[in-house]
């Protein structure tokens, strides 16, 4: 099958998936479109994230069974003190195997934003797939006082997602922008905030 068309049969399938009325399955899906462990890297039940950790720290660890990130924590010899309106690199002795068709996404963690407004500078950074080496996180200090950072401390989360992949991706390039919608080329606000 080409890349043509492709990417929309697939999203059209997940949602048949999703559909009760609809009698068409997640084995359905794997067999249409050749999905087996061997080709995309990961078992279709659960995800094997490989790791090493090569800080004291304890291994990463979602904390409540309903997170979305999996905390990341700083891996120093010493303190850190963030100043004021700066930002660092923090390392965290994590190296990841990312699988195929996946990232992981660094994130903020909200107790430090919300305190002492601290936060990753990047917004969210984006680990691929093919990135080996140590998992650092960048992060500013946007409060008005220093923030000391200790080995050991929670500095951000990661997050496992999934990634459409450039074999599915066709660039296209065309004169104009002709798809008509309601918002059209308005941004920044221009749906208003209330």
């Amino acid at each position: 099958m080409t890349n043509d068309g492709l990417y929309e049969k697939m999203q059209s399938r997940i949602m048949d998936i999703i559909n009760p009325n609809i009698d068409y399955t997640q084995e359905d899906f794997d067999k249409e479109f050749g999905l087996t462990n061997e080709n995309i890297g990961v078992n279709l039940n659960t995800i094997k994230l490989n790791f090493v950790n090569k800080s004291t720290n304890p291994n990463p660890e979602y904390a409540t069974d309903g997170s979305s990130g999996f905390d990341l924590r700083a891996n120093l010899e010493t303190p850190y003190t963030l100043e004021a309106g700066k930002f660092a690199t923090i390392p965290t002795g994590l190296f990841f195997e990312i699988p195929k068709h996946f990232e992981i996404q660094i994130r903020a963690r909200s107790s430090l934003a919300i305190k002492h407004g601290v936060t990753v500078l990047n917004g969210v950074g984006t680990i691929d797939s093919d990135y080996t080496g140590e998992i650092g996180v960048i992060l500013i200090n946007h409060g008005k006082d220093n923030f000391v950072i200790n080995h050991g401390d929670r500095i951000a989360q990661g997050v496992l997602s999934s990634v459409v992949s450039k074999a599915l991706i066709n660039f296209n390039e065309i004169n104009s922008i002709t798809k008509t919608t309601e918002r059209g080329a308005g941004g920044y606000g221009s749906t208003g905030y209330k």
